[in-house]
């Protein structure tokens, strides 16, 4: 998913399951940071003060940079969590390990995942933790049948939009994208490179107004429908933000209304622009209009440079950091949204990747 849902439509899920602006403000900004928190630079103060922080994207260009992609702590824990082919715990502990790796729309890795948020709601980057917890279970519906991990399963050929069309620029897309890593004359990865999570499908399992199948690369046949998918996360992320609010993981709470779910599946699907930066225009002027049901809110989203979290903590604009840089230290730091979020960061992976996949068998970093 790209910045319209991850940002603009996160925000509005929070805001019809309770949360007031500023709180939704927070969930949504942190849920669209995950994608653009690119750096894992040691912050070193003035004072002597430090602080560690670690990242939770690579820039896009990098999905050319295949051992740097061979991340674990970043690709299976906040984009591509793993799916243990949809069993509960200890259900098929002598499975292959990259099929057990494949993502699927709201696993038990996934429902563990929110529970482990929700029990750590009293804590001061509880929002900021939640964001990324809806990033990455947002992510499980649009990544699926994808894996974290450079492999055959990722390959993608023969796609097709419901009609039977075949996308004719996607082919030179993709060629372009991975440079000469991919032969357009025989469609293919070069010698034994293969792709990471959806990077051979590019944006198509983002898009949400789309409808397309295609054959894996071990040969099977996959149809997705995007906005039913789109609207299924919705759901399931209005369910999760109201057991935030109530402190319970396992509480009995209504989803979205009917009116919201119109509203939303209607901007799904007749939001057609490509580009994710648009789509997410035309939410922000939505929640501006007052168009889903609460209050209008000017709403929006500086991911580096002057007014961003980084800036207002550190008073950094760069979007890339000198080594030998030195930061003024203000005790503001300790409580900002910046330091929130890369400490909600640390805390999601060390639950996923140490606390709920070992429960599966899975051993990712």
């Amino acid at each position: 998913m790209q910045i319209d849902f991850h940002h603009g439509a996160t925000y509005v899920i929070a805001r019809l399951s309770g949360f007031g602006h500023a709180k939704a403000e927070i969930i949504a900004h942190a849920a669209q940071y995950v994608d653009d928190a690119t750096n894992d630079a040691l912050i070193c103060f003035h004072n002597q003060a430090m602080y560690k922080r670690i990242a939770s994207a690579h820039k896009m260009i990098d999905y050319k940079n295949i051992e740097k992609l061979a991340n674990h702590q970043v690709w299976i824990p906040f984009h591509f969590l793993p799916g243990n082919e949809g069993k509960a715990a200890g259900l098929n502990p002598d499975a292959d390990f990259r099929h057990k790796i494949v993502c699927k729309p709201n696993s038990f890795v996934a429902k563990d995942m929110v529970r482990a948020c929700i029990e750590d709601a009293d804590k001061p980057n509880a929002l900021h933790r939640l964001g990324i917890t809806m990033h990455v279970y947002a992510d499980t519906w649009a990544h699926q049948g994808f894996a974290g991990i450079n492999d055959r399963i990722n390959l993608v050929k023969d796609v097709l939009d419901e009609n039977n069309n075949p996308d004719p620029g996607l082919l030179n897309k993709v060629k372009e994208f991975f440079s000469d890593r991919f032969d357009d004359i025989t469609s293919t990865f070069v010698g034994d490179i293969l792709p990471l999570g959806h990077g051979a499908a590019l944006s198509y399992p983002d898009r949400p107004y789309l409808k397309w199948h295609y054959t894996n690369g071990e040969g099977t046949y996959v149809e997705r429908d995007n906005p039913k998918d789109f609207m299924e996360a919705a759901e399931e992320m209005c369910k999760a933000m109201r057991r935030f609010q109530l402190g319970d993981a396992d509480a009995s709470v209504a989803g979205l209304t009917q009116e919201s779910r119109v509203k939303l599946e209607s901007m799904f699907r007749n939001t057609q622009e490509e580009d994710g930066d648009k789509r997410h225009q035309v939410w922000l002027k939505a929640i501006e209009n007052g168009e889903f049901g609460f209050p209008p809110e000017k709403l929006e989203y500086i991911a580096k440079g002057k007014g961003s979290w980084k800036h207002k903590a550190i008073s950094d604009t760069r979007s890339k950091q000198l080594k030998s840089e030195i930061f003024t230290y203000h005790p503001s730091f300790l409580d900002s949204d910046w330091k929130h979020f890369h400490d909600a960061l640390m805390a999601h992976r060390f639950a996923v990747i140490s606390e709920i996949l070992p429960r599966y068998g899975i051993s990712a970093a």
